[in-house]
């Protein structure tokens, strides 16, 4: 028989759920910040296409978007599900947090 310590548990939920929830705040605060780079790279980059200086070849530039996509579409599971699975009660705490800190940031 399994032994449950509803206590342990809770503990281990809610500390992942705080961890968690700073470490979505911080994650939508730095994804903005890159995506705001990753735009004015590109833009850069298109004006300076535009003067002739630079030469982009933008079929390579979004050949390494597309590629993770085909590659989640063969529908194999990644070897990291087994290790959430080994810690579901820290891994839901931390998922429930990083969505609340994620969506406040």
């Amino acid at each position: 028989m399994v032994d449950i310590q509803l206590q342990q548990l809770g503990l281990e939920f809610g500390s992942g759920a705080v961890i968690g929830g700073i470490i979505g705040f911080a994650a939508k605060k730095i994804a903005k910040l890159i995506a705001v780079i990753i735009g004015l790279e590109l833009a850069l980059f298109k004006f300076l296409e535009s003067r002739g200086i630079l030469s982009v070849d933008w079929e390579r530039l979004s050949a390494g978007i597309l590629k993770p996509a085909q590659n989640a579409a063969t529908g194999a599971p990644p070897d990291w599900i087994t290790t959430i699975l080994s810690t579901l009660s820290i891994s839901a705490g931390f998922s429930g947090g990083f969505l609340v800190g994620f969506k406040k940031g």
